[in-house]
Formats: C-alpha cells, sequence, structure tokens
C-alpha cells in the first residue's frame, strides 16, 4: 500500500497540524511526512482518546508503563483502550489493566475452571466493537479516497449503529451529505459530532459551514467562534468568521478576524483576498471616523446655521 503524506493523515483523520505535532512532541507517534496505514490507525486511536479529554502527557505515560508491564511493543495497536476517571485503561484478551499503578480493573482467577464473567464478556465486546468500528472507519476513508461514495456513506452508518458516539464518523458522513448538497442531514451529523466531542473545533467549524449554506448566520458565527475558542490558531474559522461578519456588516469585527487570519496565513490566493478585504474595511473606516469627527466638531462649537458650510 502507497504511504500517506502529512496531509493525507491531516485531512483523512481529520484533525488540526497543532494536534499532530503535539503527540509528536509527547513521543506517541514519530515525526514523519510517510504514514503507513498502521500509523493512521495509531493516530485514530490517539485523536479519539484525546476527545476523552486525557492530556497527551497522560497518554503518553500510559503507553509506557503498558508497554513496561506487558511487553507489547505497541499498546495503542495491540490493545483496546478506555477512559475511567483520570485514568487510561488498556484491555487485552479480557483482562483490563491501569498500568501506572499495574493493577487490573476486574480481578480474573486464571486456575478457575468456570467461564467467564458477565464482566469478561462486556470487556471482550468492547474491544470488538471498538476494533470493529475503527477498521470500518479506515475502510470507508479508502472508499472515500477512490470516490466510492455510496459504499462510504454505508460504512459511516454501520460505525453508527455499532457506536453512536463515534464523532469522526459523525463529521465524515455529515461533509458527503454537506457535499450532495443535503444540508440538514449534515448539520444533524455535525451537531451530534459536537455535542459528543464540545472540543471538537472541526466539527464546530463544519457545522458553520452547514449553517451559513443554510442562511442561519446568526448561528454560524456561533459555530465559528466555537471552534476558535478551542483552537485559536484555526486559519479557516477566521477566514470564513470574518466573511460572515462582513455579510452581516459588522466589519469591525469581520476586520479582526481578517488580520488573524493573516497572522497565520500571509500567502497564496486566500490571503490575498484577505489582504484586499482588510485594506477596504480599513478606508472606509478612516472615511467613516474622518465623518464622525468633523460632525462632532460642528455640534460642540453650535455653529449658527448661517455659519454653516455646505
Amino acid at each position: 500500500m502507497n504511504p500517506y503524506n502529512r496531509q493525507d493523515v491531516l485531512r483523512i483523520l481529520r484533525i488540526h497540524p497543532r494536534q499532530l505535532s503535539g503527540w509528536e512532541h509527547s513521543g506517541l507517534i514519530a515525526r514523519s511526512e510517510s504514514y503507513s496505514f498502521q500509523d493512521l490507525v495509531q493516530i485514530s486511536k490517539l485523536r479519539d482518546l484525546r476527545a476523552t479529554r486525557l492530556t497527551a502527557a497522560k497518554i503518553s505515560a500510559s503507553v509506557t508503563a503498558m508497554r513496561s508491564v506487558s511487553g507489547m511493543a505497541n499498546p495503542l495497536l495491540e490493545a483496546g483502550t478506555t477512559r475511567r476517571g483520570s485514568r487510561l485503561i488498556f484491555r487485552h484478551s479480557g483482562a483490563a489493566m491501569e498500568p501506572i499503578a499495574r493493577q487490573f480493573v476486574f480481578d480474573f482467577d486464571a486456575g478457575s475452571s468456570r467461564g467467564p464473567t458477565a464482566l469478561d464478556a462486556t470487556a471482550i465486546n468492547t474491544d470488538q466493537r471498538e476494533a470493529r468500528a475503527n477498521s470500518l472507519f479506515l475502510e470507508a476513508v479508502h472508499c472515500e479516497e477512490a470516490h466510492k461514495i455510496t459504499e462510504a456513506t454505508a460504512l459511516y452508518g454501520e460505525i453508527l449503529l455499532l457506536d453512536p458516539m463515534h464523532a469522526p464518523a459523525c463529521i465524515n458522513l455529515g461533509t458527503i451529505h454537506y457535499n450532495q448538497r443535503q444540508f440538514l442531514e449534515a448539520e444533524r451529523l455535525y451537531r451530534q459530532a459536537a455535542a459528543v466531542d464540545p472540543e471538537y473545533a472541526l466539527a464546530f467549524f463544519d457545522l458553520g459551514n452547514v449553517l451559513d449554506e443554510l442562511q442561519h448566520l446568526p448561528e454560524a458565527i456561533e459555530a465559528y467562534r466555537s471552534a476558535i475558542r478551542l483552537v485559536p490558531t484555526y486559519a479557516d474559522a477566521h477566514y470564513n468568521l470574518a466573511l460572515a461578519y462582513e455579510r452581516i456588516g459588522q466589519r469591525r469585527k469581520a476586520l479582526r478576524h481578517w488580520t488573524a487570519y493573516l497572522k497565520l496565513d500571509n500567502t497564496g490566493p486566500w490571503a490575498n483576498h484577505a489582504r484586499g478585504q482588510q485594506r477596504k474595511i480599513l478606508d472606509r473606516e478612516k472615511l467613516a471616523i474622518v465623518h464622525r469627527s468633523s460632525r462632532t466638531h460642528v455640534r460642540i462649537q453650535r455653529t449658527p446655521p448661517a455659519l454653516k458650510l455646505v
């Protein structure tokens, strides 16, 4: 299979460049410009774990501890994972372990002749569902890459039957509907992703885009603002928010976001457009300020009508 480049990874898994850089800095994934299919699986799991609000440092410490106690080369690929409180739990062969404390979450009696307990079965079923959802997600992405949209749509639907909380599947399926101009269904899926993961900036950005298409500008603006609150360096969100503010006549607010966009991306056609809009607003505002100053001066001086300048 051909390797994926960095931009492929960001686009396929729909993550922000800053997230990937943070995981590289933490040692959770090696920095590279070329990624294998297994790398995509690992990065996908990191994305899902971060969605549970575990920090990269906590994940890194747990992965290191799990390597030490289990001998696994890559626990993120070889074991299931879940969050319990502030701890990262690894599940493997029906057992669940918190590796930093070196504790099993459940007691297992290896010498017992009894069959698996209900808890054992639940752990195994959870592992199976997670593995199945991950496999289906990557298969769906491959279908999208091959322009097999009908097949991809069916696969994302199957994922959401397995796990309605799978935010990336909601996002990708929503985008298929968006591209087919089925905006109401796209909106529903984007809202579902945002509800599942309130820290998923991309969900709010995409929600803003579809609300903009539906002419719901106040809601679109709030969605873009939510994306920027989560990721202040989200250049595309600044750009679209600036456009939305201009469309409702709030040029000064638009100017703030054109300026923010240019600090993040100052080359290329989008930057040229942003720079042009910034210049237009500054020119207009200068004229408005001069006009208001002139009117204020006349009012303060209380110039008699006969002396007013035409």
